[in-house]
């Protein structure tokens, strides 16, 4: 079996605060399939040393960008694991990016430059007798990965690949930085590391991997605009050849209705009344005539929730509920809950919590996803699998994943939910308006219900195409 060195800085279930930690998660099931074995190195944050149960050291770094470290092999919840504890790096408490202060961690730029050097240093040297064929790193946090093996002079053997999950984080650090991260001055240019002034972690991935994926094919072609590639969208250009776009899929096995231990398991829509029944109750709101919408996110301008705060009236007029989780940016955490304090029917839990994100899609008629881009998306994905009407802005991953409900797509009964464009508040309030219409039609709601159920949203089309692309990176024989 093939062999893939995945890099990153979150998976699920250990650790996460987005969906690059779900993807990175479900990917080594999803590609076993094809015949690829995915092996995933992370940090040994201490929610990752916790987890770990019978751990055994592959590799010691003496000097592992200001300290020791050891590279830690184990088996946790079905993953094959690499952790990289240097405790100087990673045991630190609360986030695992950002310090008491709200800030990024100062050091972020070394505690990432050592992990993408580890990696580099694995995929060259083999994994405890296992050669590595292929080095998958993810974001900015891994971006460095390919640049260190070329370095390695091991590039020739090893086969790169850059997913890019959200372009909008590049991977800063100053040029003084470049020694601490074991990157030469001669590195420091226009054409690889030197981005206005400043190292730029993520371009150095975007210049060396031999091939460039992104999270669905239209944020693929996005990428290729000033619109959405943050200013990195020349570099992308550049290897336009190189670049793929392959959609997301959820693990059906975590998400499954049918299952699913958090919830009152159901397999069809109409099974979903007592889990709505619980939600109302959970979040201390009455049954309206409206849908109950629910929003779970990072509370970021990036997903548009500040579009949908100038939008409330439209769910209060209509008599619908609206139930959030999520936490992010102090500013629209502190909106939302003076939302919540004064528009009737709105309740907010600031927060992170798993367990009742799948209480929430379970027991909602529709979740909100008015993000002003979104290489894929997870949680529409989530909705349709449990029969919860996706409202999505008409950008990126969201895009791909569902069936708007217009004239033609109603008429053949084939929709699965509502798109809006362009992301502004006057098209959102339309779309909201529109949701409360198709719920009041009641059968045709119950059919969008129930098409999302039916729809793929697994890895089963994705699986495939990622086996292609790793193939085309192997080196022969």
């Amino acid at each position: 079996m093939n062999t893939v060195l995945s890099v990153a800085s979150e998976v699920a279930p250990l650790i996460k605060t987005g969906g690059l930690a779900d993807v990175v998660g479900a990917l080594p099931a999803a590609m076993k399939p094809e015949g690829w074995r995915l092996i995933t190195l992370v940090p040994g944050y201490p929610q990752v040393m916790e987890r770990l149960e019978n751990p055994r050291r592959v590799r010691r770094e003496r000097y592992c960008f200001g300290g020791p470290g050891n590279v830690l092999a184990d088996e946790v919840a079905g993953l094959e694991l690499l952790v990289l504890e240097a405790p100087h790096l990673y045991d630190r408490p609360g986030s695992i990016y950002l310090g008491a202060d709200g800030l990024d961690w100062p050091d972020n730029p070394e505690r990432f430059a050592a992990l993408s050097w580890v990696a580099a240093r694995l995929a060259a040297n083999g994994i405890d007798g296992i050669d590595v064929d292929v080095l998958h790193a993810h974001d900015w946090q891994g971006a460095l990965a390919p640049l260190y093996l070329q370095e390695m002079a091991a590039d020739d053997a090893v086969g790169t690949l850059l997913t890019v999950h959200n372009i909008a984080f590049h991977g800063w650090a100053e040029p003084a930085k470049l020694r601490a991260m074991r990157l030469p001055r001669a590195l420091y240019t226009h054409e690889l590391l030197e981005y206005h002034g400043r190292v730029n972690a993520l371009k150095a991935g975007l210049v060396t991997a031999n091939r460039i994926s992104t999270v669905s094919p239209t944020y693929a072609r996005e990428l290729l605009t000033p619109e959405y590639g943050m200013g990195l969208d020349g570099v992308i250009r550049t290897r336009e050849a190189d670049l793929t776009g392959i959609l997301n899929g959820i693990d059906e096995v975590a998400w499954d209705p049918a299952k699913d231990p958090a919830i009152t398991p159901y397999k069809s829509p109409r099974g979903k009344a007592k889990n709505k029944t619980a939600l109302l109750k959970e979040f201390d709101l009455k049954p309206g005539k409206g849908p109950l919408c629910v929003v779970i996110s990072r509370l970021t301008e990036q997903k548009g929730l500040d579009l949908l705060l100038q939008c409330l009236h439209v769910l209060a007029e209509r008599d619908a509920r609206l139930a959030l989780l999520g936490t992010g940016e102090a500013w629209l955490e502190e909106a939302w809950r003076k939302a919540a304090a004064e528009v009737p029917g709105v309740a907010v839990k600031i927060g992170y919590d798993e367990a009742l994100s799948h209480r929430m899609i379970a027991g909602a008629d529709a979740i909100l996803i008015p993000s002003r881009f979104e290489p894929c998306g997870l949680t529409q994905l989530y909705g349709l699998r449990y029969g919860t009407m996706p409202l999505v802005a008409d950008t990126g991953g969201l895009s791909d994943t569902v069936i708007d409900a217009n004239v033609a797509a109603l008429s053949m009964g084939v929709a699965t939910g509502i798109k809006f464009n362009p992301v502004a508040a006057p098209q959102l309030r339309e779309a909201l308006n529109r949701l409360c219409d198709i719920y009041d039609s009641d059968d045709g709601f119950v059919t969008m219900q129930k098409n999302g159920m039916a729809q793929p949203v697994g890895w089963a089309a994705s699986a495939p195409r990622y086996a292609a692309l790793y193939e085309s990176l192997r080196c022969p024989d």
